[in-house]
C-alpha cells in the first residue's frame, strides 16, 4: 500500500492531484486506514495513471469522471467511452483550427512590427494615434 506522498511520486503527480482526484471520486479502489489517511494498492496507482493520462487529453473533471463509472460498468461501455473520446477529439481539433489561426494572425503582426522598426513606416496599431474624426480605424 502507498501513501499519498509515495502515490504521487509513482505517477508524477503531485499530492494535492492525488488528493484532488481521491475527492473527486476518480480512484474507486482508494483505501482508507483507521485514521481515515488514504492508501494506493496498485490497482489505485493504475487508475490515477489512467487519470493523469485523460487530464493531458483536456478532458474535464467532470467528463474523466463519466469515464471511470463507465470502466466500472465494465466492457459493455466501450462504445460509449469510444464516443466520448470522439467527441472530446473533435473538440481539440477545432481548437487546434483556432489556435493555427491565432498563430497565423500574431505572424502577420510580426511582420508588421518588424517592417516599422526595419523601414521607418508609420505605425497605424496604435489606437492612441488613430484619427478621431469619425472615421474608423481597425486593427486586423
Amino acid at each position: 500500500m502507498f501513501t499519498v506522498h509515495e502515490a504521487a511520486l509513482i505517477t508524477g503527480l503531485t499530492e494535492h492531484a492525488v488528493r484532488y482526484y481521491t475527492d473527486k471520486g476518480l480512484i474507486p479502489s482508494v483505501q482508507r486506514n483507521k485514521n481515515n489517511v488514504r492508501l494506493f494498492n496498485d490497482e489505485a496507482i493504475n487508475w490515477l495513471r489512467g487519470v493523469r493520462c485523460l487530464k493531458q487529453t483536456g478532458l474535464p473533471i467532470e467528463d474523466i469522471k463519466t469515464y471511470v463509472d463507465l470502466c466500472l460498468e465494465g466492457d459493455s461501455t466501450v462504445p460509449q467511452r469510444l464516443a466520448l473520446m470522439m467527441q472530446f477529439k473533435e473538440a481539440a481539433l477545432t481548437q487546434l483550427e483556432e489556435a493555427k489561426q491565432r498563430v497565423a494572425h500574431l505572424e502577420e503582426k510580426t511582420l508588421h512590427y518588424q517592417e516599422i522598426l526595419e523601414k521607418g513606416i508609420p505605425d497605424i496599431t496604435n489606437p492612441a494615434q488613430w484619427e478621431t474624426s469619425g472615421s474608423k480605424a481597425t486593427l486586423n
